[in-house]
Parts: structure tokens; sequence; C-alpha cells
């Protein structure tokens, strides 16, 4: 009976997300939209933290001086303390348009701020005399696609908007990347439908921290960088101050990309751990809240097949369902839609990652970045 419940409970989980979810699941890029024009060509202002970043910064960095954008660029590339090749490796990528970078050098990381955006607050100071009319703010594992300034420029500028985002298209090419990569991405746009993101009448708000551009007099209007500070999340921290008093959009990069790898599923799940606990804002009760949560919605449907009766026809019916919504997705990434079935399983890490994530937080070793503990219970600056 109980069994019978759950199945029907699982079932009406999944017809409620397809339905009355904002079509997140329809994934699709922005390649599909009309080119629109931007005759006014403001100024775009390009800040790049990065952080023992030798192997990425190259790429990244030329496909920044590569861009189409007809207006004026400058790329603020702000070195967080890395023991690497980063800054030499990024200076030989500008060669002969060096002018168009400027590498600021992080200080001493101060109380109450985590390192990227210390290295956002720099940047942005940097940039004060090239007085921009934008701010594109990218990790410096992105390699972006020739119009991917022009197009997010475009799109702000079509629709008054203070903020554009674009999910990048990320690494999909190890057994873990194919098994793990693309479920985040679903989980991502489950959490904040760009539908919803781009509702004024919603309270939704979210960005993707690799690919943000922000309009500098927005940005201000908030108090600057230092109104998330201390955020880890900071993608959707911004997105979330911006919308208070502007407007926002989120999608799909289908030719800027990451290059970061994960070839492990440990890798994977150290990304995921990084963060899922401060995004449960240290609750133990959101903890517990979410783990039922993933197993009613993604783990109960394939167990309850076995159960026979009305719980194995609701459980398939609901494994069925999430299969289905998975494969705009599994066909973003080109993959095969037999990884559909296997949403469970993959759902299944994503929970051990959160608990861990909280025995971490425990530990004192919360938000660990390249050797920079951000989310301990007493946050150290380092």
């Amino acid at each position: 009976m109980i069994a019978d419940w759950i199945g029907a409970l699982s079932l009406f989980i999944w017809v409620d997300l397809l339905v009355a979810r904002g079509g997140f699941w329809r994934v699709s890029d922005s390649a599909a939209d009309p080119k629109l024009s931007c005759a006014s060509r403001p100024r775009v202002a390009v800040v790049v933290p990065a952080r023992n970043e030798e192997g990425a910064i190259g790429e990244a960095v030329r496909s920044l001086l590569a861009q189409d954008y007809a207006g004026p660029l400058h790329i603020y590339l702000v070195d967080d303390h890395s023991v690497d090749d980063t800054v030499r490796v990024a200076r030989e990528a500008a060669a002969d348009t060096e002018e168009q970078l400027t590498i600021v050098s992080a200080t001493l990381l101060p109380t109450c701020w985590t390192g990227k955006m210390w290295a956002l607050f720099q940047g942005v100071q940097e940039a004060a005399d090239f007085a921009p009319d934008y701010f594109l703010f990218t990790d410096a594992d992105i390699v972006h696609a020739p119009d991917s300034v022009t197009s997010l420029v475009a799109r702000a500028q079509a629709g008054n908007l203070s903020l554009v985002s674009m999910m990048v298209r990320l690494r999909c090419s190890s057994l873990a990347e194919r098994a793990l990569i693309p479920a985040f991405v679903f989980f991502f746009f489950m959490l904040y439908p760009p539908q919803w993101v781009g509702n004024p009448r919603r309270k939704t708000a979210a960005a993707a921290g690799g690919d943000i551009l922000v309009r500098s007099e927005a940005l201000a209007r908030i108090g600057g960088i230092t109104a998330i500070r201390n955020e880890l999340i900071d993608d959707c921290a911004l997105a979330r101050k911006i919308k208070e008093n502007g407007s926002l959009w989120l999608g799909l990069a289908k030719d800027t990309r990451s290059i970061r790898g994960y070839g492990t599923f440990g890798s994977v799940g150290r990304m995921i751990t990084r963060n899922a606990f401060y995004q449960l804002r240290h609750s133990v009760w959101l903890l517990i809240a979410t783990v039922i949560g993933l197993a009613i919605t993604f783990l109960a449907p394939p167990v309850l097949v076995f159960f026979g009766g009305w719980a194995a026809l609701w459980g398939g019916a609901a494994w069925l369902l999430m299969s289905i919504a998975f494969c705009p997705t599994l066909r973003f990434f080109s993959l095969s839609r037999l990884w559909g079935p296997l949403l469970p399983l993959t759902a299944l890490f994503y929970t051990g990652a959160t608990i861990h994530s909280a025995v971490r937080y425990w530990l004192g070793r919360g938000g660990e970045w390249k050797g920079r503990v951000q989310d301990a219970r007493s946050r150290p600056a380092t």
C-alpha cells in the first residue's frame, strides 16, 4: 500500500515537472535564434579571474581576442595568486594584441570575501578608466565562439536586459562526463527554468557563472561586487540582486564551451560537493528534505517496477516520463537516448555527493577550490 502511494506521488511529480515547470526540459541553444544587430557598439570590459589555470587560459584569452565584436572590448585578467605559469601563458596568447589585455595581480584576500569575488572586484575596479557599458564575467576555462560577445550584447540591447547569461557547453568526453554532466545541466534548469528566470513576475533568478554579461549601471545599482562578496554560488546570487530592479535572460550556448575536464567520477563529485551544502544554507533539515525528495522523484520509480501491481505501474510510468524528459538534454550533448533510463543512477550519485558536501562542511573543508577552503564553519582567508 505504501509502495502504491509512493509510486503515485512519483508519477504526479513528473507530470507536474513536465507540464508546470516552465518547460525546463526543452533544452535549446541560442543558435536557433535570429541573429540580432548591435548598432550602438557599447564598450565591454571582460573580467577573467584565474587561479592556477595555465592549462586553459591560453585558449580562453585567444578566443576573447578573436571576437568579431565591432565595439571597444578590453580584457582584464585577474591573477588570483597563481603558482603556475598562468600569467606567462596569458601574455603569450595575447601576442600582437597585448594592448587589449590587462593583467591584474590580486592582493591579499580580505576577511568575508571569497576568492573569485575578490578577483572580480579588482577587475571591475581596474576597468573603471575604460568606462564600460557592460561587464562580461567569464571563467578562465571558457573558449568563446567568435560571435559570443556580439550575441550577448545584441540580446541585452534588444530586450533592454540588465543581465544576460549563457550556460556554456560543458565538456562531455570521458565516461564520467557522459554519465554525469548532462544531468548537471538538466538539474540546473530544473531548479532554474529559463522561462521563469526571464519572467519579471516570478522571483526565480539564476545565471551561469562561466558567461555573464551585466550592464555596468545595473551592477552599480546593487552596490557592485561588494554586494555578493561572500557568496560561493556567486552567479545566482548576482542574478537575484540584479532581478530586484532589472530583467534577466538565461540560455544555453552551443559553441561557447568549457575545456575544463572531469576525467573521473571523483572529479565530478568534487565539483558537486564544493557547493551543494552551501546551496542548502547548511541546514540539516533541508538536507534531509532534499534526500527524501530525490529518492521519491528519481530513485523510487525504477525500484517500484519490481514490486508489481499498482506500484509497478505508477513507478514505471514515472520512470518513462523521467527518461523522456531527459532526452532533449542528451540530444544536446550528442548522446544516445539509452542514457535516459540511467538517470536514477546519476541522481543517486548526486545524492551521495550532496551528503558528502555536508560532511566536508562539518569537517571544516567546505567549498574547497584549488587549496582554498571557503565554506568552513570558521572561514579562513588564504
